[in-house]
């Protein structure tokens, strides 16, 4: 039996409070077994880490976007609504992995504050 059927198992007897960290250690598992298998390396510029930096602020950014807007990006409920998603700008963010470029996403009224990469106004 596998270290991954041992784990399955654990979960359907010690319950569902169990079932979200094993599915994030089977995702973190996967992402960096595809990493070594593509040659990507941990660290270091376009590395793993720093991808997945990237990939997490940026969907923070979005989620902000979407709460301060009150609609989902392409929403119909969003057309004529006095404010709207007016594309983005890249913005280089210092992190523990390195910089990060990233895309932070525009408001037409320009009254997003963001709070997920700093607490200057974006």
């Amino acid at each position: 039996m596998t270290d991954q059927s041992v784990e399955l198992e654990q979960v359907g007897t010690a319950g569902a409070a169990q079932a979200p960290q094993v599915a994030d250690d089977q995702l973190i598992a996967m992402l960096v077994g595809r990493a070594r298998s593509e040659g990507l390396q941990l660290t270091g510029e376009g590395g793993l880490l720093q991808q997945l930096t990237k990939r997490v602020l940026e969907s923070a950014l979005e989620g902000e976007i979407t709460d301060h807007l009150g609609y989902d990006k392409h929403e119909a409920t969003g057309r004529n609504s006095g404010n709207s998603r007016n594309g983005t700008r890249s913005k280089a963010v210092l992190t523990d992995v390195g910089p990060v470029e990233i895309k932070v996403p525009r408001d037409l009224t320009g009254t997003c504050e963001r709070r997920c990469i700093d607490h200057e106004r974006c």
